[in-house]
């Protein structure tokens, strides 16, 4: 049977480091996409697709990551890393206080994963770029909404301490063992 682990947590607190560093250590894992998203609609003319039209964003979002799920599914990996999961979509929806179908929660029930990591915000590290405009108390806030949606998921949330890239993701393997 496949695990699945999702690696989560507000903008900025090195998620995707992490899940490089797994991949780096040959481990299969499923990319963040909501970059790519954000670049797609750039190139057709929409600067900033969740600002403006958070609605579409978060559907094409969480259609992408149905789809990351299915695709893991065929993967022949004892074990998958997600970059965020499927419940993240609706996390940041209640984030910006938009209403959302029920589809949302309907497919976070539907598609499960069996570990959920959650990365706090750390202000040493924190940097904003084009495609993350949040400053570090917005990331603390969307941290809160993705602890609060898992949890009401009944999700159990391992928080990954702090600590260099190598030790969090040794903490993230040693606790899946």
């Amino acid at each position: 049977m496949q695990k699945k682990i999702v690696v989560t947590g507000g903008p900025g607190t090195g998620k995707s480091t992490v899940i490089n560093e797994l991949v780096n250590r040959n481990y299969t894992c499923m990319l963040e996409i909501s970059r790519e998203i954000t670049l797609n609609a750039r190139k057709n003319g929409i600067d900033q697709l969740f600002l403006t039209k958070p609605l579409l964003f978060s559907e094409l979002l969480l259609e992408g990551r149905v789809n990351q799920y299915i695709d893991a599914e065929q993967k022949n990996s004892e074990i998958v890393f997600f970059d965020r999961g499927i419940p993240d979509v609706h996390a940041y929806m209640n984030y910006i206080s938009i209403d959302y179908p029920d589809t949302y929660i309907t497919k976070s029930n539907l598609y499960r994963y069996d570990y959920i990591f959650l990365m706090a915000p750390w202000k040493e590290i924190y940097i904003s770029d084009n495609e993350r405009y949040e400053n570090f108390e917005q990331s603390l806030a969307i941290h809160n909404h993705l602890e609060r949606t898992y949890k009401e998921l009944n999700y159990n949330i391992i928080e990954v301490p702090f600590g260099s890239i190598n030790d969090r993701a040794n903490f993230i393997l040693e606790t899946i063992k």
